[in-house]
């Protein structure tokens, strides 16, 4: 019979016998003792004793520099608890048995007696309880510095630190894009590693490279091959998309699986208990090697995946023969089948095969997320489900909306050094100042009481751009200034090119993104426009009422989510709101939202500094955010995983 007691001692470190082993305890609070630790007693040292009735004894000792020399034999047993495979995975408290004698909790100040004491510490143990941690590993295309092509960038640059930050174990695997350009200093402090992993995919064997920076508490592994090493953006250039991205991205998920069981992070790997994030179609197909290619074989029997949605728009379709490609058994096919309908197919003879990979993780992943509540729903209906919505309504019961955050160190008015000047709720004069310098430097006339409205984001369909451009004759007939910050499709940056020579003293437009101009633009604009035909989350609207910015946008998605539709006559007429969501996405709607927003703005002073300041209190931070992904982690780890 064997026990484990706590009792006082002076002696730091541990001694063994011949056949036991005992580990240092580098965390108190994983052993249980968060119950002492929250109460307000003075415990100066504590000993772990493990009792052999064979006159054999395991001490492992932590002691303050002014413990006692007295040490006690006898305590309080720590139970150990056991998940189903039978691994000890912590310890609890328990009474001490009739044979071992007394109870007792000695410190060298205080001494816990009595039943009236046990209980309120059983009971603030539980209020106290430590949160379950996790092996989490982030596979994503880009991660925020290191590349970056909109929202998708931000959250896995951000997310990952939010949920290190409270405890949790995190890597970030995304390839090491290098365009012999000056970005590809971002990855300077990034150290190959020795480790290499051989991927059997696309009829032949890939040797790709790992490197890893430790940074801001997260694993950032970077995987290197090069496919990955060309101009352009991460996925294509001035051509179009590569025509390669289905083998990129195939060799980053097989990558993904093999970092955690083969690279020695801070001394030890990740291992197989982990928690994958699997972002976008991208990362799709890591949910399908963890159920075809590893737990097959023991491997990640206990690990569970997540695939996080943030643009269902973009499914990694292909042709199915090129299902042979991706280094999955035969019999899995079915996983990844995509039928095109009838009226998708290029001619009469075309069967409409093809392999679907954003399909696969969302049938073999154990929880979905999309980055709103709203794009939740969306997605299970035929307009926004794009042929998938009949799949994810299936699987409803696993489907969850966390609205993303914003990292307030970057995007803070009152620190920008990005911006001319700083202000915040309590001093808003530097909008003002940020107003007048934009205009300045964009050549527009200064004047600051002029209504300025803003536009961030690409130039394409998906963000109503032609809504904004064949709207633009009408609002420039009104007393306003308007900034366009984007890229995309060319007959839109022409038409972006063309309404700034014909419009001189209102309209500017700047063709390409920079980071310190979209700053300058969030703190700058009195209004931000955003009319997106869609949006899962949208940053944008988050940035702007941080700064004080008026969002007006399409009441869809995440944006639907953030904006609330300003109401003056709310709250006894103090009012309630934060912006102008309008409906349906048309230029009446769109004029007509604006021309409020502006009559607002400029005869009643005291809304629009309501509205400013209910935006700029807003709590959009990623911490609430990481608390939703952790009630997520817990469901995925409820049920088994999915095994085929």
């Amino acid at each position: 019979m064997e026990t484990l007691q706590i009792s006082q001692s002076r002696n730091l470190g541990h001694k063994s016998v011949k056949d036991t082993i005992f580990k240092p305890f580098s965390v108190v609070g994983q052993v249980g003792f968060a119950s002492f630790l929250s109460r307000k007693i003075n415990i100066q040292s504590f000993c772990v004793e493990r009792k052999l009735y064979k006159n054999r004894v395991d001490l492992i000792c932590r002691s303050s520099s002014s413990a006692q020399d007295k040490e006690k034999q006898e305590g309080i047993f720590l139970g150990t608890e056991r998940d189903s495979s039978g691994s000890v995975v912590g310890f609890n408290l328990i009474p001490h048995s009739a044979t071992t004698g007394g109870t007792i909790l000695g410190t060298q100040e205080n001494v816990v007696t009595g039943e009236h004491e046990l209980s309120e510490d059983i009971e603030t143990r539980e209020e106290a309880s430590i949160r379950t941690t996790h092996n989490i590993v982030f596979v994503t295309s880009e991660a925020a510095p290191y590349s970056k092509t909109g929202g998708l960038g931000d959250v896995c640059g951000s997310l990952p630190i939010a949920l290190a930050a409270r405890g949790h174990r995190v890597m970030v695997v995304s390839p090491r894009y290098l365009a012999g350009s000056p970005n590809d200093k971002k990855f300077a402090n990034a150290v190959e590693m020795e480790a290499r992993a051989k991927i059997y995919c696309f009829g032949g064997v890939q040797e790709v490279v790992f490197f890893h920076e430790y940074r801001a508490g997260v694993d950032w592994v970077f995987v290197d091959h090069p496919s990955y090493h060309r101009p352009g953006t991460p996925y294509g250039d001035s051509f179009g998309a590569f025509g390669d991205n289905q083998f990129r991205f195939t060799l980053l998920c097989h990558a993904a699986c093999e970092a955690p069981l083969v690279l020695p992070l801070g001394g030890y790997t990740y291992g197989e208990k982990c928690l994958f994030l699997a972002n976008d179609w991208h990362a799709g197909l890591v949910p399908v090697l963890l159920a075809a290619k590893y737990r097959p074989f023991g491997v990640y029997k206990d690990a569970r995946s997540v695939i996080v949605i943030h643009n269902l728009a973009h499914q990694g379709v292909e042709p199915a023969v090129t299902y042979k490609n991706l280094g999955l058994p035969p019999g899995w096919y079915k996983a990844l089948e995509w039928v095109f309908p009838t009226w998708a197919r290029t001619h009469a003879l075309d069967p409409g095969e093809a392999v679907n990979i954003l399909k696969s993780a969302i049938v073999t992943s154990d929880r979905i997320v999309t980055v709103s509540q709203g794009y939740s729903w969306e997605v299970t209906t035929p307009e926004g489900g794009y042929g998938l919505h009949e799949l994810i309504s299936s699987r409803r019961s696993v489907l969850t909306g966390i609205t993303n955050g914003i990292d307030a160190n970057e995007w803070n008015p009152s620190t920008d050094e990005l911006i001319p000047s700083h202000y915040s709720i309590n001093d808003l004069s530097g909008k003002v100042e940020c107003k007048i310098a934009l205009q300045k430097e964009l050549g527009l006339p200064i004047r600051p009481d002029c209504p300025l409205i803003g536009f961030i984001g690409r130039l394409d369909y998906q963000k109503g751009v032609d809504i904004i451009l064949s709207s633009m004759p009408d609002l420039m007939n009104d007393d306003v200034q308007f900034i366009m910050l984007g890229s995309g499709e060319k007959q839109y940056e022409d038409w972006m090119r063309h309404l700034e020579s014909t419009y001189k003293t209102k309209f500017r437009g700047w063709v390409g993104f920079n980071v310190p101009i979209s700053h300058k633009i969030t703190a700058g604009c009195d209004m931000l426009l955003m009319p997106s035909r869609f949006e899962p989350c949208g940053l944008n609207q988050l940035y702007a009422m941080k700064y004080g910015t008026i969002p007006v946008v399409h009441s869809t998605g995440g944006l639907r989510d953030t904006v609330l539709n300003f109401n003056p006559y709310a709250n006894e007429g103090r009012g309630e709101g934060t912006g102008w969501a309008f409906s349906p996405l048309s230029n009446e709607s769109l004029l007509g939202a604006i021309r409020i927003a502006v009559s607002t703005y400029k005869e009643h002073k005291s809304s629009w500094e309501g509205l400013m300041k209910r935006g700029m209190e807003r709590n959009s931070s990623w911490d609430n955010a990481a608390t939703e992904y952790e009630q997520v982690f817990e469901w995925a780890f409820i049920d088994p995983p999915y095994a085929g």
